[in-house]
């Protein structure tokens, strides 16, 4: 026999167990029940999560470095940026997912299915983190691996960390590499594509991390100690809010697409969502400013209609304020903020986008 709950979470990633925590950290679940559908059977280090702390959030104890410098590479050229105020900050999953399983794991009250057909979803108040990609194959993605490397000596300035390297092979697309300095002896060293996936050539991450590795940072030896791989959607991949249904994380348009930053959207849109658990079905959806969706829209038609000149614009945005930058990039930015970063870019190819 099915089992009925209140709440049902579809999807136990971050977004989904984001919202576990919140609830149950805020006390929501004492006299309420949820399951959480997960096909995973254990949970382990399996992506990182990074962002400026433009908020503060509840997994400081989770972040595995924080840096206030970083820098910008282009043409041989090198921007230097402070961020002191807003620190970009790396979060392990691993560590995350320990954290709040430890937490959820003492409510009787939460219970882990492997598949929906397994409870009564007819009278629960449902929570989908699973992204509609029914039309995925013409979009943008950000899709990307990356690897945690370690050397036998000193070799890193983990002071500062390089946020996008453009001085490599573009193949038609926006590629770019991105160095996290965990301490002098370790990195998370990513290759990333902005594109539509159809040249398989840019997924031979390994030949691609390894000749960045030792042909442009010129490190011979090092060993990996840990692999990443994935695609996030530069497109809204959200299925139809009901009555009882309400879309979370990447599913609920928690990613910004003109970056691929979900982590602290994420946070946000939980806790929003346990403030108004008790009317949640007649209360509006939290969403991302619109202003960002249509700015992000008119920025990704011409990454995909002139991707060769996307490095120069990203390069140019970083010229503005750092505190610019990053409450745009962030959803933070105020109007003057935003007209800043605007009036940085080739306006007739941007005017022209916003019409096509």
């Amino acid at each position: 026999m099915m089992k009925d709950f209140d709440y049902i979470i579809i999807g136990g990633g971050c977004a989904g167990l984001t919202l576990a925590y919140e609830l149950e950290y805020h006390d929501k679940l004492k006299n309420k029940t949820l399951a959480i559908i997960e096909k995973r059977d254990d949970y382990k280090r399996d992506k990182t999560w990074s962002y400026w702390k433009t908020v503060p959030h509840k997994f400081d104890d989770c972040v595995k470095k924080r840096w206030k410098d970083y820098t910008i590479n282009f043409k041989g050229n090198v921007e230097y940026k402070n961020c002191k105020e807003t620190p970009y900050e790396s979060i392990d999953s691993g560590l995350f997912y320990k954290k709040i399983l430890n937490k959820i794991n003492k409510n009787p009250n939460i219970q882990f299915f492997k598949d929906i057909s397994e409870v009564n979803t007819e009278n629960a108040i449902l929570f989908n983190s699973l992204p509609n990609l029914k039309n995925k194959d013409s979009n943008l993605w950000q899709h990307f691996q990356g690897v945690e490397i370690e050397t036998e000596k000193d070799f890193f300035d983990d002071q500062i960390m390089n946020l996008m390297d453009f001085d490599c092979d573009q193949k038609k697309s926006v590629h770019f590499f991105y160095t996290l300095p965990y301490s002098k002896k370790s990195a998370l060293i990513e290759t990333t594509w902005l594109s539509k996936m159809e040249d398989d050539s840019e997924k031979n991450y390994d030949k691609q991390i390894t000749d960045y590795i030792e042909n442009t940072l010129k490190l011979k030896k090092y060993k990996i100690n840990y692999k990443e791989v994935g695609a996030i959607p530069l497109f809204y991949p959200k299925f139809k809010n009901d009555k009882t249904t309400i879309n979370i994380g990447t599913a609920g348009g928690m990613t910004r697409l003109s970056t691929g930053y979900t982590f602290l959207n994420i946070q946000e849109q939980a806790e929003y969502i346990t403030q108004n658990i008790d009317k949640i079905t007649q209360t509006r959806a939290f969403d991302i400013k619109s202003k960002y969706k249509f700015l992000d829209n008119v920025f990704l038609k011409v990454l995909a209609d002139k991707p060769e000149i996307m490095p120069n614009i990203f390069f140019k945005m970083f010229k503005s304020k750092s505190k610019t930058v990053i409450n745009f990039l962030s959803n933070k930015s105020n109007i003057f903020e935003d007209l800043s970063i605007i009036l940085k870019m080739p306006k007739w190819t941007f005017i022209k986008a916003v019409f096509k």
